[in-house]
């Protein structure tokens, strides 16, 4: 059982602007293009800036690995990060550690994020036979120690005011403190339907969408950029949020 991730609480940071999204899925080409749009817009806009990713960086696209160094690395100058953790990420790491009881990962979009470390995990399972542990072996071998750290470590949830920026959802009506990392990063309804109930604006990612959904007290930027859709940026300024548009 992992230990439950933290929670992060920046209400005493004061930023001039917020920059949010979400579900990567080894998306990389397009987060970096996003990253670019992020940096220029920040340009006219005084004092340090935060960069939320909300999670899900890995499984279904080309590049996880890619994904996962770049989020190793330092944010741009004049930006602070914080990276949550997905049900994608979460699951992940559990077959890394326990790759017998969390099998389901292989069929979960994991074979292009095995593919990203150089591993054919059709290959390796049916041609030559091994089981999932030696395939977890080979995996943890051909991953940089930094990529595990960095699942390892990523937040559940990060707290700005009266903005909460998780990856699926919470419980409606449900302090944060009684939420489980599975609410956090599972929960759709009845979530989508009922917003969060609590005097808090909630961005989120994890159900995808042809657009961002402005809902009830809640905000879903994941349109679905490794199924053919867009990455969105979502931009908190001046106590309005917006969706930055392309350069």
């Amino acid at each position: 059982m992992q230990h439950q991730r933290d929670r992060i609480d920046l209400s005493a940071r004061d930023y001039a602007a917020i920059y949010a999204l979400s579900d990567i899925h080894g998306c990389y080409d397009d987060m970096v293009a996003a990253e670019r749009r992020i940096v220029e817009d920040a340009r006219a806009l005084p004092g340090r800036k935060l960069l939320m990713f909300l999670g899900d960086y890995v499984d279904r696209g080309p590049r996880s690995s890619d994904v996962l160094e770049h989020l190793c690395a330092p944010p741009p100058e004049g930006f602070d990060r914080y990276a949550l953790c997905g049900n994608h990420d979460d699951v992940f790491l559990s077959f890394l550690d326990d790759p017998d009881a969390n099998m389901h990962w292989l069929e979960f979009g994991a074979l292009p994020t095995l593919a990203s470390y150089g591993i054919d995990a059709r290959h390796v399972l049916f041609d030559l036979g091994y089981g999932v542990e030696e395939l977890r072996d080979m995996t943890l071998k051909a991953m940089p120690a930094a990529h595990v750290g960095l699942l390892r470590s990523l937040a559940g949830a990060v707290t700005l005011g009266s903005i909460l920026f998780v990856h699926a959802g919470i419980r409606p009506g449900i302090a944060l403190s009684e939420q489980t990392d599975e609410d956090l990063m599972w929960i759709r309804e009845p979530f989508l339907t009922k917003g969060p109930q609590l005097p808090l604006l909630v961005i989120h990612g994890h159900t995808p969408g042809s657009h961002p959904v402005f809902g009830q007290s809640r905000i879903g930027i994941d349109t679905a950029v490794s199924m053919g859709g867009t990455l969105t940026v979502l931009k908190i300024a001046e106590g309005r949020q917006t969706i930055l548009p392309p350069i």
